[in-house]
């Protein structure tokens, strides 16, 4: 998203913050510093690595938030942060120790002619309830549930996540669908994160554990550089460096289509693993399309009935076999292997996938 305002937080949250992100075409949360401010403070030190001292300064810097895990209590009353200006005009707020890194790991970048800018960082839960609230009122609790994070459970409230926009030859490039054309220009980017204590928080094909989509701008600092080089090294998210999740070898297939096309298929796979990321403790093995087959009238009919107000016009049918956790998590039952867990999503005239039903 551009601006930070309500308004305008709630046009990105309807387009991104729970659609996971994939294939998003709104600017990603822009706010970033002034290249003055930057070449003023460029010499700032890298984080260093002690998680203990980041502790007994009010926060720990290694706290998992995400769509299960919420803000830790008391949060909000000991973060430090700063705001800042960035090239758009835009205010952004970062917790202050995040900031100092990000502007070391901004004048190294320099030094390789590459050149970012903050979006987005801090977003208080204050601001996610009245997104919620507005919604509710707006649209209905469902409808609500279904669009926007819930409140403390978004990893921007920290104030340690950060989004990036590029500028390059002088022009600032913010919207996602822009950005996700300079993969080469990411990649430099994501070598130098551990150094200066950053993870790249959203993995490509790794929704399934996140809960989000890749986000190649997303970035955490965690202050230990130690455990960002290891993450990185690895190919870790950072849910599986914590220990929070049991994950094995997964499998996707695409089958063959003649309504979609691939990346149609693999957006709708993308929104079905950010779904499967709030099954708390169960273990994804493998997700695949059903065929074309379960494109029918009565198959759209029957969307269209579960869904007040909507107009598909297209189906699909995923299958997944997933293993529960070894506890009756309430859900389903313990350590248990389900097989053939039925996902219903259904594409709007303008493409959009929306998962309208799932279970048996």
């Amino acid at each position: 998203m551009k601006k930070l305002t309500i308004a305008s937080l709630i046009i990105a949250l309807t387009l991104s913050i729970t659609a996971c992100g994939a294939a998003d075409t709104t600017s990603s949360s822009q706010d970033s510093v002034s290249g003055t401010e930057a070449s003023q403070t460029e010499s700032a030190a890298p984080a260093t690595a002690d998680s203990a001292e980041s502790k007994t300064q009010g926060i720990d810097y290694k706290a998992l938030v995400n769509k299960l895990h919420p803000l830790p209590d008391g949060w909000e009353d000991s973060l430090e942060t700063v705001t800042v200006k960035n090239s758009l005009g835009d205010d952004v707020e970062v917790e202050k120790k995040a900031y100092d890194a990000y502007l070391a790991l901004k004048a190294d970048l320099e030094k390789d002619g590459v050149f970012v800018d903050l979006d987005s960082a801090r977003r208080s839960v204050a601001d996610q309830q009245r997104i919620m609230d507005v919604f509710t009122k707006e649209y209905g609790a469902d409808y609500a549930i279904k669009t926007v994070a819930a409140p403390g459970y978004s990893e921007h409230h920290t104030g340690l996540a950060l989004d990036l926009y590029l500028n390059i030859e002088g022009e600032d490039v913010y919207l996602n669908e822009d950005m996700v054309q300079y993969p080469e220009i990411w990649a430099k980017i994501h070598e130098k994160l551990p150094e200066y204590g950053f993870i790249l928080r959203y993995l490509e094909d790794k929704e399934y554990i996140t809960g989000y989509g890749y986000e190649p701008w997303h970035l955490r600092y965690i202050d230990d550089v130690d455990a960002a080089k290891e993450i990185t090294s690895k190919g870790l998210t950072f849910e599986e460096y914590l220990g929070a999740v049991n994950t094995t070898d997964v499998t996707v297939d695409l089958g063959t289509s003649e309504l979609y096309t691939e990346d149609e298929l693999k957006e709708a796979a993308v929104q079905v693993k950010c779904k499967f990321a709030t099954f708390d403790g169960c273990m994804l093995q493998s997700l695949r399309y059903a065929g074309d087959e379960c494109n029918t009238e009565e198959n759209i009919k029957w969307l269209n009935s579960l869904d007040e107000g909507a107009e598909y016009t297209k189906v699909a049918e995923f299958l997944m076999d997933f293993h529960t956790p070894k506890e009756n998590s309430g859900a389903f039952d313990a350590d248990k292997d389900m097989k053939d867990y039925q996902w219903w999503l259904a594409q709007d005239s303008e493409g959009s996938w929306q998962i309208v039903s799932f279970g048996y």
